[in-house]
């Protein structure tokens, strides 16, 4: 399943802030803020890590597929996947 973020790098820790609908063209997406540095691809590994850990999966099940230069990206995790540990 396509799972669109919003994503804040820089942060003082990696935290989920919750959802937020309607944004401009992609829909409903999950606002996180992620510790990393956005230089040299640090802050969509720290994503990756990050939401395989919240969600119990294994990095390989996660995948950014879409805006690996942007604030918004597209992360694509197994079907069926429980979303609830990300809830606040």
């Amino acid at each position: 399943m396509k799972l669109a973020l919003k994503v804040t790098p820089g942060a003082k820790r990696n935290e989920v802030l919750g959802w937020e609908d309607d944004y401009p063209q992609v829909g409903r997406v999950l606002k996180l803020k992620i510790a990393a540095p956005p230089v040299e691809g640090k802050a969509n590994k720290e994503i990756i890590l990050f939401l395989a850990k919240s969600l119990g999966l294994p990095k390989s099940a996660v995948e950014l597929v879409h805006g690996t230069s942007g604030r918004i990206k597209l992360a694509e995790i197994p079907d069926g996947t429980d979303l609830s540990a990300l809830e606040q």
